[in-house]
Parts: structure tokens; C-alpha cells; sequence
């Protein structure tokens, strides 16, 4: 009689989880476009891939990659977009499994990332300077030669996002049931301002609740938890030496630090700069997104590198 009834609480609450699982992703609602301009799909190894398109299609192309993380999307870049579009040809992705791309159950990968980010730099520019985030930083510089990039812009630059791989933590994560409910937890409005508290903003004031809804609506979407799955479990790290992949590189870098930043803190971007004599831009008063804190003086740097670039 113990059993049965234990049995049957246990079936009771994974009953009440499916429920409550089924009922936020409900409440979450659709996503609309992370950015203001021409919107098109990438149709890439059988994924709709979303970008936002601006600019003079006739002006110097620059790409932008946004972070990694469990809410991430191309809305990362909202404060530069459009000041970046009034000199260039700006074309912004959401990766696959992230924003309004689609997000099959695949088990990606920081390889994956690679692949995506040389391969439609091919197909959508031309000689194209990178503005890549965090660890996606990475997938630009081993995608560089590949992709043709005419010159890398690095925030806060990064190949280790987790310390290692765990397989167990990434198949519970992409369980229907358990593993949803985890994620939630780990995606709930609470857990995203404090992990933007912790190390994405130096001032949460820069961190609006308008972001915050955004945020939570596209890590909410169907199938919003595998590419985030890999990602907490270590499975999109690159095993790669960051300085010694730029200094093999023939591709002029700029990297651009948020001086308060922790989990990258500066000491790392002054000695990664060293390694591979790349020029380092500190933006005071921010962390891992100066571009969101900052985006006039970001946009500032931007300009300055890239015209600099032009006299090289």
C-alpha cells in the first residue's frame, strides 16, 4: 500500500510539472524581431536562421554575433544597431537555437557555432569586419580565415563559458519533464536580472524590464532550452589558445573590455592583447556588455577602428 501510494504522489507531481511546464511556455507568447530593420531567413543545414538587415547594402559590411547564454538573441546589440547602420551594412543573426531562429533538439555545439558563423558570413558578406561577444568571440576568430573577415572586433572575448563538459547535467537539461523544469527555474525573471546583476551589467539601471521581458519571452519559446542545455553543460567551450589562434591570424583585431568585468576581467584582455598584438579599447563602467552600457562610446570605438583600418 506505501508503494502504491508513493508511486502514485510521484506520477501526482511529475503530472503537476508537465502542467505547470505547459502552462508558462503558453503564458510566454510570441517573440517578435530582436532588432529594427529588414528581416530574412537563412535557410542553414535545414534550420531557419533569422537575421536583421540595415544600412546601405552599398556601405562596408559588418557583422554582428551576439553572446552566448540561455536568453540570448541579437537584441544584445539594440542600442548600437541602428547608430552602426547610418555608416555600414550591418547584418545581425540570432544563432541557431536562439532568438527567433529555429531550435530543433539538436546536441549543439561550439564546433556547430563555427560552422554557422563562417559559412553565412560567406553567404550574406563581403569582406566583412566582425563585432562578436563572449564566447562567441571565439567561434569568429576560428571561423575568420574561412569567412573572409576583413578585421575582428572582440567584447570581452572568451572559449571557456563553463569549466568542463558534463553529458549528465546536458541529457537532464533535455528531458521533457524534469529537465524543462529545471531550465525554467534557470530562466525565470528572477535568475535572468541576477545573472545580469552578477556579471552582464555594471549599472542594472542600463538593465530595463522591457529587456528583461524580451529575454524571458525568447528563452521560452518551443524548443528554447537544447542550445542552452549545451551551453551550461560545457559542450559550446572551443579547446582553443585565443592568443595563439589571433596571432596566427593575418586579420587586424580590436578588442574592447568592460573595465569592471569579472568572469573576463581585464587582466586577461591586457594579456590576451599582448599575445596577439591586438589593440585593447577599456569602456569604463561596464562588464561584459559595454555595447549595452555604453553604446555611444561603443559606437565611437567602432567607428574609429574601422576607419582606422581603412589607412592601414
Amino acid at each position: 500500500m506505501k508503494l502504491r501510494r508513493l508511486v502514485g504522489g510521484a506520477a501526482a507531481a511529475v503530472g503537476l510539472t508537465a502542467v505547470a511546464n505547459r502552462t508558462l511556455a503558453g503564458n510566454a507568447g510570441s517573440l517578435e524581431p530582436a532588432l529594427s530593420g529588414r528581416q530574412h531567413t537563412y535557410r542553414w543545414r535545414g534550420i531557419d536562421v533569422a537575421y536583421t538587415e540595415a544600412g546601405n547594402p552599398d556601405n562596408p559590411d559588418l557583422l554582428l554575433i551576439h553572446g552566448v547564454n540561455a536568453a540570448a538573441s541579437s537584441r544584445e546589440f539594440e542600442e548600437v544597431f541602428d547608430a552602426l547602420a547610418e555608416e555600414y551594412h550591418v547584418v545581425a543573426p540570432d544563432l541557431p537555437g536562439f532568438g527567433l531562429s529555429e531550435r530543433p533538439p539538436l546536441l549543439y555545439s561550439g564546433s556547430l557555432y563555427v560552422q554557422f558563423v563562417a559559412e553565412f558570413a560567406r553567404d550574406t558578406t563581403e569582406d566583412a569586419a566582425c563585432l562578436a561577444s563572449s564566447l562567441s568571440a571565439a567561434y569568429a576568430v576560428e571561423a575568420a580565415e574561412d569567412a573572409g573577415f576583413s578585421r575582428l572586433l572582440l567584447v570581452c572575448p572568451t572559449t571557456t563559458a563553463m569549466p568542463t563538459q558534463r553529458p549528465a547535467l546536458r541529457s537532464l537539461l533535455r528531458a521533457p519533464v524534469v529537465g524543462t523544469a529545471i531550465y525554467n527555474l534557470v530562466t525565470s525573471k528572477p535568475a535572468i536580472r541576477y545573472f545580469s546583476a552578477d556579471h552582464g551589467y555594471y549599472d542594472m539601471e542600463n538593465f530595463s524590464e522591457e529587456k528583461r521581458e524580451y529575454e524571458w519571452t525568447s528563452a521560452h519559446q518551443p524548443g528554447a532550452r537544447y542550445a542552452p542545455a549545451s551551453f551550461i553543460s560545457g559542450f559550446l567551450n572551443r579547446p582553443i589558445d585565443l592568443g595563439k589562434e589571433l596571432s596566427g591570424l593575418d586579420v587586424p583585431t580590436t578588442l574592447i573590455w568592460g573595465r569592471e568585468a569579472d568572469i573576463t576581467p581585464l587582466r586577461q584582455g591586457r594579456t590576451l592583447a599582448e599575445t596577439a598584438d591586438a589593440r585593447l579599447v577599456v569602456i569604463d563602467r561596464a562588464r561584459l556588455l559595454p555595447h549595452a552600457e555604453h553604446p555611444r562610446e561603443f559606437v565611437g570605438v567602432v567607428r574609429e577602428e574601422l576607419r582606422g583600418a581603412k589607412n592601414e
